[in-house]
Formats: C-alpha cells, sequence, structure tokens
C-alpha cells in the first residue's frame, strides 16, 4: 500500500491544471459565446511565443520520453543518445515548414483544424472523412498506450494500485481538457513541460548521488558495458535502426496532426519565431537528458534484465524508487504524468474537433443546416468527455500488446498525413485523387505490413508505408486533375503575383 508522502505532490499537481482550467474557461466566456469552435479547438489564435513552444514540446513528449526511451538506453547506453538527437530538431521543422505557410491559409479560409486545410487544399469530402477516421482511431490507441504506461508507472513509484493512478489523472485529464479547450489544454502543457524539465533535474541528482557520481558510473559502464559506450553498441544500435528511429520519431513527425494545429493558433510571427527557439532548447533538454538517465540508472541498477522483470519498462520505476526517498519519488512520478497527461489532452481534444468540426459540421453545413454556437458548445463537450471515458475504460483491461500500438499508431499518423500535408502545401500540381490514394493506399499498406512482420532490409515498417504513399501519391496525381485557379491563389499567392 502506498503513502500519502507519495502521493501528495501528485495530487497538488493535477489539482493545479484543474483549477488553471477552470479559470480558463472563465475567462475565455466571452469569445466562446461569440464562437465556440475557434476559441475551444484553436484559442481563438491568441499563443504567445513561450506558450505555443511549450504545449508543442510536452504534446510531443510522452511517458514514452520517460520510461521506453531511458530503459532502452540502459541497455544500448550512448547509442540510444545519439539517436535521440534527431527528435531536438522535432519542433523546429514543425513550425519552420508548417507554422507560418498553414497559419496564413488558415487564417485565410477561417480554418479550425487540419483537416479544415486539407479539405480546402484538395475540394474533397471523402478524404477529409478518411482523414477524420485516421485521426480518431490512431489518436484512442495512442491515448490508451500512454493511460497504461503511466498508471503502472505510477503503481510501481507509489506503491497504490493501478486502477488508483488510472482513475486520478485519467478522470482528471478528461475533465480538464474538455472544460479548458485548446486554450487550457496549452497553458496547462506549458505547466507539464516545467514539471518534466524539474523532475528531470531531481532524478539525475538522485541517480548522480546513489551510483556514486558521475566517474563511478561511467567507471563502472566502461569496465563491465564498454559495449555501451559504442555507437552501434556491438550489434544492439544496427545502422537500420538508427534510419529507422530517425524516420519515426524524427523527420516525419513534422507531418503530426496534432503538432501541426498548433501552427494554426499562434498570434503573430513574433510568436512563433520565439515559439521555435524556445521550443527545440526545450525538446532537446527533455529528450537527451531522460536518454542520458537511462544511461546513468546502469550505476544504479547493475544486474541483468532478467533481475527486472526483462522488461526495459521496469527500468525506470526501479531506479526511483532505488535512489530516492518516497516524497521525492512522488515529485518525479510528476514529471511522466505530466507528459502523459499533456499528450492526451492534445490528442482528445484534436479527436473530438476531427468528429464535431470536420464531420459532423461539415455534414450539416452541406445540407444548408447551420448549428447554433450553444449547439456547438454541447456536441463539442460532449464528443470530448465521450471520448475520453471511452479510453480511460479500454486502460481498465488493457490489450498485452500495448506498447506495439503506441508505436505503430505513431507511424500510421506519419504515413498517413506527411506527403498529403507536404504536396498539398508546397506543390501546386498535388490533386486530390494523389491526396487520396497516398493517404488511403500508404496505411493499408503500413498496417498490413505490421501485421505480417514485412520488412526491408531491417528497417521498421514505416519505410515501406511512406514509400508506398509517395508512389501512390504520384500514381493517383497523373490520374487526376489539377486544382482550380481559386484554390491555388489561397494556397499559393505567389504564383498569381504581376
Amino acid at each position: 500500500m502506498g503513502s500519502i508522502f507519495n502521493l501528495l505532490p501528485v495530487l497538488i499537481f493535477l489539482i493545479a491544471l484543474l483549477a488553471i482550467s477552470a479559470y480558463i474557461q472563465r475567462a475565455s466566456k466571452e469569445n466562446r459565446q461569440k464562437d465556440f469552435a475557434k476559441d475551444y479547438f484553436i484559442g481563438g489564435r491568441t499563443l504567445g511565443g513561450f506558450v505555443l513552444a511549450m504545449t508543442t514540446a510536452a504534446t510531443y513528449s510522452s511517458v514514452s520520453t520517460f520510461v521506453g526511451g531511458p530503459g532502452m538506453a540502459w541497455v544500448i547506453g550512448y547509442g540510444w543518445l545519439y539517436m535521440a538527437i534527431v527528435q531536438v530538431v522535432v519542433i523546429f521543422l514543425v513550425l519552420g515548414v508548417f507554422g507560418k505557410k498553414i497559419a496564413l491559409i488558415a487564417r485565410e479560409i477561417d480554418a479550425v483544424t487540419v483537416i479544415d486545410v486539407l479539405r480546402a487544399r484538395y475540394k474533397s469530402d471523402f478524404l477529409a472523412n478518411m482523414a477524420a477516421v485516421v485521426i480518431v482511431a490512431f489518436f484512442c490507441s495512442t491515448m490508451v498506450a500512454q493511460f497504461v504506461g503511466a498508471a503502472k508507472l505510477f503503481e510501481a513509484v507509489t506503491g497504490f494500485s493501478y486502477l488508483t493512478g488510472l482513475s486520478l489523472f485519467g478522470l482528471i485529464v478528461v475533465v480538464y481538457t474538455t472544460i479548458g479547450g485548446f486554450k487550457g489544454v496549452a497553458v496547462t502543457d506549458a505547466c507539464c513541460a516545467v514539471a518534466m524539465i524539474v523532475g528531470m533535474c531531481i532524478l539525475m541528482g538522485g541517480m548522480m548521488s546513489a551510483g556514486g557520481g558521475f566517474a563511478k558510473i561511467m567507471s563502472y559502464i566502461g569496465s563491465s558495458h564498454p559495449d555501451m559506450l559504442e555507437p552501434l553498441s556491438r550489434g544492439k544500435m544496427p545502422v537500420s535502426l538508427y534510419i529507422s528511429q530517425w524516420l519515426l520519431v524524427g523527420i516525419c513527425t513534422l507531418a503530426l496532426p496534432q503538432s501541426v494545429v498548433r501552427g494554426i493558433s499562434y498570434k503573430n510571427t513574433k510568436a512563433l519565431h520565439n515559439a521555435m527557439i524556445i521550443g527545440t532548447v526545450v525538446i532537446g533538454a527533455m529528450t537527451l537528458v531522460a536518454t542520458w538517465i537511462g544511461i546513468i540508472s546502469k550505476g544504479v541498477l547493475t544486474e541483468g534484465l532478467a533481475a527486472y522483470g526483462n522488461s526495459v519498462d521496469n527500468i525506470m520505476p526501479l531506479a526511483i524508487i532505488k535512489s530516492l526517498s518516497p516524497f521525492w519519488a512522488g515529485v518525479i512520478i510528476i514529471g511522466p504524468i505530466a507528459a502523459t497527461i499533456s499528450t492526451v489532452s492534445s490528442l482528445l481534444l484534436s479527436a473530438s474537433s476531427s468528429i464535431v468540426k470536420d464531420v459532423y459540421m461539415n455534414v450539416k453545413g452541406r445540407r444548408g443546416e447551420t448549428l447554433s454556437n450553444d449547439k456547438i458548445r454541447w456536441y463539442s463537450l460532449t464528443a470530448t468527455i465521450i471520448l475520453g471515458l471511452i479510453v480511460y475504460f479500454i486502460a481498465i483491461n488493457p490489450p498485452s500488446v500495448i506498447w506495439q500500438i503506441n508505436m505503430f499508431a505513431f507511424g500510421g499518423l506519419e504515413t498517413a498525413f506527411f506527403w498529403v500535408l507536404i504536396f498539398g502545401l508546397f506543390w501546386p500540381k498535388a490533386n486530390k485523387c494523389g491526396a487520396i490514394a497516398a493517404m488511403g493506399g500508404g496505411v493499408l499498406v503500413y498496417c498490413l505490413t505490421m501485421a505480417l512482420k514485412i520488412k526491408f532490409m531491417s528497417l521498421h515498417q514505416i519505410v515501406l508505408g511512406m514509400f508506398f504513399s509517395l508512389v501512390l501519391f504520384f500514381i493517383g496525381n497523373a490520374l487526376g486533375s489539377k486544382a482550380d485557379d481559386k484554390t491555388l491563389r489561397i494556397f499559393f499567392p505567389e504564383k498569381f503575383e504581376d
């Protein structure tokens, strides 16, 4: 049974997040009465640089940043850290490639979601609806994985039951996301990002103390596990794994819809530029320090993996317990819980916007029907809370392959949106036939290769998914007709300048 000293820091943190969301709801009352969808789903396009940077970083980071990644670093060593370096440029890529372009377009067409932009660019409700299905399906899978990972970590570190942890932060994140909307999620994400960084600093100090200092830890690793100091870790970190991970958690993440939508929400160019700088520093600190902590933990947990349940996911919980007092362990657990709820809140809001804004409201609009602001508010809140509760109940008795599902969902989203967004925003000749073929066919190939465990040169299936999605885009594009001039003037105004 856990102690109140383990639980108190987490409880205080979660209550603070609830209070922030409640305050933002009251402060946004007037804006929501004018245009609920715009304020609820993109915060009325008012995010400043710091909050934009923090919410993008917190959304990208997840419980894997604190558990799975460091656990792999404990096994592989510095090779895993070298792989993780690619993640430093993620926010710079997302905001640098898409930020200004998508913001200008979104303001021109009054877009609230990424799917709004895709519908306007490709003039295809079929593509928009398919994108909504992809988002809801893969987001829900990812959210379940986040809940499960954090609840298991909570159970291991605090001594309280899995269900206690899941209910505590699972239900609270559903409530505060529902009441706070995008602006509430963005501000609480910023708080979560700060909590992650502080937690990692405390944990690093605890690890160093428990291991006898950095010099002693590195001496032990050098004499007992010299392979951990090599980039390829004597076969445990092959070049194919480097390439796969650089694609999966690096380059391809620039098209993740939950990150791209942040580009619709900032208030001006200065905020965007500041966010690119701040976000790069923050995501670099969180990712690299968390991975380095995993390596350092080798000096604290010195036995083989079999002694720790043959699972890398057990490494960080056990290292936290061994290196910190119950109270400080309770403080540290805030970090991975913050990573979890910041990811879940962003995905939950994006999923509910796909259902309400991208599908339901569009269907009503095509029929010539308009929804009142109050109805939009009611449907949005209802969709958010129902989706959140569905994810919570699935997480109570989760599938045994939950972590595989998490990574599967990550690659699926990248396969679906990468070429569709890249070509849609930067290639005037791209058309809806190419986009539909790329998204539908690419996701199908990716899912089949994952299910059948088909790989090319030992590379992750994301490579095959991305390749076939690209090929199918060009094939479909050759069969379809180009976009009309009105659309091209909106998306490529420079082509029509005198």
